[in-house]
């Protein structure tokens, strides 16, 4: 393993793509995998009746690597994204890509691009984004004949300005994903419809949309790319409950560190947009978003603004991000099964 590290201002990195030294590609076809291998080609090359070009055929995860404590890497709980893909796969006929191929992918992605892993202490990670798509001749609506499996990794920053700092958010007017539809599942078509909402938003002030649900427009869904939640006043960790909603896996881990190491009790209930008024504390979370405070969220004609008038990150939400980074980057006791350590 090389151990010198590019020549990057660590703290002025953005959420943005950098071409790294490798990435990992594997295809599928005749109902097997093949044993796939690490390529310093940063572009791939597909036959033009694609089923990822002409039916959206395509899934993709979001992961990180840190620099831990002691001078290792670790990534961050690469099984539960195996497993979010494998439904993904499931839920629009692609084959499978099995657990240990896919964690396998993302060690030696990290590993043979060490350079490029912010050094411990930055505010910034080692991005990893593997993907499946379907490929191969085709030209009728049906499953692709083959697949590609790749995975490429990225050093980044925060994903909202200003880092660890509570943003405003508006409502959009549009939906983000159709019930009994594809919300539940890491598919592009979920954010190429989001775009629009998002600029509108950006072009107003705002870091983002937040969704409501696309049956009644009354319960509030996701961020636009993150999950969200709310403290209520009296201290209870409430997240919407959708089946239209990705599941995200920070969101289940600041779950799990609110219930088995804050004490504090957790809901999943819809959450009436009207109802934003209980809240002390409201945030987003995910992959890239990590934990990000929300300061306000616009609807119509109303500003719901909750810590400190918005102006400060409430005392729950500080604490959830200083002990997931605490495990993220090896500094913590607790759930260190969480933690993939690169040999």
């Amino acid at each position: 393993m090389i151990k010198e590290k590019a020549n990057i201002n660590w703290n002025e990195l953005k959420f943005s793509y950098l071409k790294t030294d490798y990435r990992y590609i594997s295809f599928w076809k005749d109902g097997k995998w093949d044993e796939g291998k690490l390529t310093e080609d940063n572009y791939i090359r597909i036959n033009e009746g694609s089923t990822v070009i002409h039916y959206g055929q395509g899934a993709f995860e979001g992961l990180k690597a840190f620099t831990q404590k002691n001078g290792s890497i670790g990534i961050f709980r690469p099984d539960m994204n195996a497993k979010r893909l494998q439904n993904t796969a499931k839920r629009i006929l692609m084959a499978e890509v099995p657990e240990d191929k896919f964690i396998k992918a993302c060690k030696d992605v990290v590993a043979t691009n060490y350079k490029y892993i912010p050094p411990y202490g930055y505010d910034a990670s080692f991005y990893i984004r593997p993907y499946e798509i379907g490929v191969g001749e085709n030209l009728g609506v049906r499953p692709a004949p083959e697949y590609l499996f790749s995975v490429f990794g990225v050093p980044v920053g925060p994903y909202f300005k200003g880092g660890f700092n509570p943003v405003n958010m508006v409502v959009a007017d549009y939906d983000r994903a159709a019930p009994k539809g594809t919300g539940h599942v890491k598919v592009g078509g979920n954010y190429a419809s989001s775009l629009l909402p998002h600029q509108i938003a950006a072009e107003q002030g705002f870091a983002d949309c937040i969704y409501l649900d696309p049956k009644e427009n009354r319960y509030i869904e996701e961020v636009g790319a993150a999950n969200f939640y709310g403290i209520t006043k009296n201290g209870e960790f409430v997240t919407p409950k959708s089946g239209s909603i990705l599941p995200s896996i920070t969101r289940l881990s600041i779950m799990e560190l609110c219930e088995k190491v804050l004490k504090i009790p957790v809901f999943e209930k819809p959450i009436d947009i009207n109802s934003l008024d209980q809240f002390s504390e409201v945030g987003a979370c995910g992959t890239a978003a990590v934990i990000s405070p929300i300061g306000s969220i616009t609807y119509k004609d109303k500003v719901f603004k909750f810590y400190k008038d918005g102006k400060e990150v409430g005392p729950i939400t500080k604490k959830l991000y200083e002990l997931l980074l605490s495990i993220q980057r090896g500094e913590s006791d607790i759930f260190k099964e969480w933690i993939y350590i690169l040999d």
